[in-house]
């Protein structure tokens, strides 16, 4: 299992598991084609927190932007996203419980992390 899917299990177990777009039974509910923009930018989504180390939210919300946000196809030219502003958006809408999520099981394996990931 890659270092990604360990993230990810925990991200759904801990964020997705209380989302309202949650059928109960831990399938989403998005309707059609649209894809949650947390696990559509998870990769980018676990690298951007990992990248950043502080005790207050700000940071993970400006490295979010940065470097998530910026690419998403929601958000116009001037940061501006009528999705996140309508709170339409899961990943910014429990962006802190992800963080929380990632930080933690980084914390959590981060004494023996090679073993953890499996790397020899």
């Amino acid at each position: 299992m890659t270092e990604v899917n360990k993230y990810w299990e925990a991200v759904q177990a801990n964020v997705c598991a209380h989302c309202i777009d949650n059928d109960g039974k831990g399938a989403c509910r998005l309707a059609g084609d649209v894809e949650c923009g947390l696990k559509h930018y998870f990769p980018d989504v676990v690298e951007t927190v990992l990248s950043v180390q502080s005790n207050n939210l700000g940071p993970y919300v400006r490295a979010l932007r940065e470097n998530v946000c910026a690419v998403c196809e929601h958000q116009s030219k001037d940061g501006a996203c009528l999705v996140r502003t309508e709170v339409d958006c899961g990943l910014d809408r429990y962006f802190p419980m992800v963080v929380g999520s990632i930080e933690s099981l980084g914390i959590e394996c981060n004494g023996n992390l090679t073993e953890y990931l499996g790397v020899q």
